[in-house]
């Protein structure tokens, strides 16, 4: 199994999922697409991963990439039907390449919060086995109004409708952040797009309270995305049968 990850920040990575990679002997390439690095012909893959990043959807005008990117994540879902996992930026941006709509949420959902599986949610196969309702880490001003018809809702929260969704049959993204790790709080808030958006959601000198739950809750954390990662194994085995 080869794996393309589309990165848009170099502290915004597959995070915990590296480590459940290695382990299992994957190797992916990583193209950071903010630093400039072309997307390389994706015939060779059997599954991509889009992360997070400051950046916006909308923002074209700014970062010119973002067209090549969104047609990229159409091309491998909608035209190659192969496997795909988007988180926050990611999530939105498969969105936006299927169809669907992305504006700014009402106010940042940053901090750690509950999201709810949708009756939908609890028969799909890249959550099965995660709670109904599961408390993950949030980091987010925008956020996914609307989806095409071939999608579907899996998770939602009070604060934005569509935390989680399926386009068609293994492509899936997820608003919220399953791949933290230990240091992933103090490398976001050193980012001035994030600080601002923490400060807003949580107050001044957030951070440190932010870290203490975050890695309170770690090993949670960690323990749903070992599952959800098994599942996108899974997934990857059977997506050509």
């Amino acid at each position: 199994m080869k794996i393309i990850v589309l990165q848009h920040l170099d502290v915004e990575h597959p995070g915990i999922f590296r480590s459940f990679m290695q382990g299992d002997g994957l190797t992916w390439d990583t193209v950071e697409v903010d630093a400039g690095e072309a997307i390389p012909d994706l015939a060779p893959y059997d599954l991509m991963m889009v992360m997070g990043g400051p950046q916006d959807v909308w923002q074209e005008d700014v970062y010119p990439w973002l067209v090549a990117e969104k047609a990229a994540i159409r091309r491998f879902v909608v035209d190659m039907g192969r496997p795909y996992l988007g988180i926050c930026l990611g999530h939105q941006l498969l969105a936006c390449a299927v169809g669907g709509e992305v504006a700014p949420g009402v106010s940042p959902e940053v901090g750690v919060l509950d999201v709810t599986k949708t009756e939908a949610g609890k028969r799909d196969e890249l959550l099965a086995g995660v709670g109904e309702t599961k408390t993950v880490l949030q980091w987010h001003g925008a956020e996914v109004k609307s989806l095409p018809r071939d999608a579907a809702v899996l998770a939602s929260s009070p604060a934005c409708a569509i935390q989680a969704f399926r386009f068609g049959r293994h492509a899936w993204g997820l608003q919220f952040h399953v791949e933290a790790t230990s240091t992933t709080v103090d490398d976001w808030a050193a980012i001035p797009e994030y600080a601002k958006a923490l400060e807003k959601a949580l107050g001044t000198r957030a951070v440190e309270g932010l870290r203490e739950e975050v890695a309170r809750l770690m090993p949670s954390f960690n323990a749903q995305a070992r599952i959800i990662y098994d599942n996108l194994k899974r997934v990857m085995a059977t997506a050509d049968s």
